[in-house]
């Protein structure tokens, strides 16, 4: 059913109904589903160090613990992105979230680092699923774009409050045991459960896996994580080094080949005749690799160079996970009036700025200079993701959102893996801590400055 308003006197135009209540259980499972995936993300930084002291491990250890889950979310999601689409958003999303729970348990209950890591690892293979199906859910919830947009801007929420919240949460929860920033999750998870049983099937189609792709993809970004990694503590040139890049790059050139040549390519290379599309990719991977990376970093550092605690550390986030969350409610409306071009720009510069000042702050500052300096990164968010994933979405076929969404975050988390495992690289190198830590926030800036300049070719929205 479709209402109607005027437009010009004499005419009339069809104007789509409210969302219905099973689009809006779909649109709040989504939201539930993006907040425990980003918690996951966030949390366990400020949590490092007691994790560290309780169960072993050095930097290497630490950042295995981080990028198990950002590896397999990256490894899995352009086959999650598929299976979305083959056996329906909605079961994707709960078959996601049970497995995403269990693994939760098993790292609150792990016993060393070495268990806490595999479960991480799982729990990453889950959030693959999840993430591609809840935003496929939005997709077929609502099929009319400007509701579409606002839908995405409100399921942005769901990341924003976890970022938000994410870093005092975890140093609170952390003041009692780091064990509890993952039973946390549980709650979350049994409501999203709830709600998937009040949303319609969703649309599928059979679409044949791609195992060649995904075995070599799974291979490609392994063994480049874990060059990268090993790079801080033996050196570019050590042997397992040079190995792991040397199988990195014929992995990838035979991932390329498979998507080139296969029936059923789990990332269909003529998505990226859409200029929409390759824009979107670069965006998602530099914009992660300063939001995700700057937290690794800048956590470990008030922690073990200026002596803060846990809780003490996540206050220092507040400001810029705050700001986020703020204005990611108003980010589909600004880009009606601003368009995403322009906010998208905007975005990567601030964010360009704000690394670029902090990577050149003295090592006396206060805390709260840093605090305040965060804050541009965190006006970013708002300003370029939500506008960008509702553009990304615009820009196919409803049958490939699903496809699209898995290739779109898929960029995103391979950003913040190799965020992690270079920057971690750069921390542990013999040139010391504050060194490394320079170093990683300048090549962020880098990164989303050529961002915010290929931001600049997405086409310019006309304005409402």
């Amino acid at each position: 059913m479709h209402r109607t308003a005027l437009t010009r006197p004499g005419t009339e135009a069809a104007v789509p109904a409210r969302p219905s209540g099973a689009a809006r259980a779909a649109l709040a499972a989504a939201v539930l589903g993006f907040f425990v995936i980003t918690f996951d993300a966030v949390v366990v930084n400020v949590a490092l160090p007691s994790i560290r002291r309780d169960v072993g491990g050095g930097i290497t250890g630490l950042q295995w613990v981080v990028d198990g889950y950002t590896l397999m979310f990256a490894a899995l999601l352009l086959s999650a992105g598929s299976l979305a689409d083959r056996i329906g958003a909605r079961r994707a999303l709960a078959a996601g979230m049970t497995v995403f729970t269990a693994a939760s348990i098993a790292c609150g209950l792990a016993p060393s680092l070495g268990t806490l890591v595999a479960a991480r690892f799982a729990q990453g293979a889950a959030a693959a699923v999840m993430m591609p199906a809840s935003m496929a859910l939005i997709g077929h919830a609502y099929p009319d774009p400007r509701h579409r947009a606002r839908a995405v801007a409100i399921w942005a929420m769901g990341g924003a409050v976890a970022s938000s919240s994410g870093p005092v949460l975890g140093g609170l929860l952390t003041q009692l045991s780091w064990r509890w920033i993952f039973f946390i999750n549980l709650p979350a998870a049994a409501a999203a459960l709830l709600l998937l049983a009040r949303t319609p099937r969703s649309p599928h189609r059979r679409v044949p896996l791609d195992w060649t792709g995904q075995a070599t993809a799974v291979v490609a970004m392994g063994a480049l994580a874990y060059g990268a990694i090993e790079t801080g503590t033996a050196g570019l040139t050590a042997p397992r080094v040079i190995t792991a890049f040397a199988v990195a790059a014929a992995a990838l050139a035979a991932f390329v080949a498979a998507q080139a040549r296969g029936r059923h390519p789990m990332m269909p290379l003529d998505l990226f005749r859409s200029r929409t599309v390759s824009v979107a990719v670069v965006i998602g991977f530099a914009f992660i690799v300063g939001y995700y990376g700057l937290p690794f970093v800048i956590s470990l550092y008030l922690q073990q160079e200026r002596g803060l605690s846990a809780l003490t550390t996540g206050a220092a986030f507040l400001p810029m996970m705050l700001i986020g969350a703020a204005l990611t409610p108003f980010s589909a409306r600004l880009a009606e009036r601003a368009g995403t071009r322009t906010l998208a720009v905007g975005g990567l510069a601030l964010m360009t700025t704000g690394l670029l000042l902090l990577a050149l702050l003295p090592a006396s500052v206060p805390v709260w200079a840093i605090a305040a300096l965060m804050v541009l990164v965190g006006l970013a968010g708002p300003l370029v993701m939500p506008p960008v994933t509702a553009v990304l979405l615009n820009a196919v076929p409803a049958h490939r959102a699903g496809v699209a969404s898995g290739v779109f975050n898929t960029s995103r988390q391979v950003g913040g893996a190799l965020a992690v495992a270079v920057f971690g690289a750069l921390l542990a190198q013999p040139a010391g801590f504050q060194t490394g830590m320079r170093e990683s926030l300048l090549i962020a800036a880098v990164i989303a400055l050529a961002a915010a300049a290929a931001s600049s070719r997405l086409a310019p929205a006309k304005r409402l």
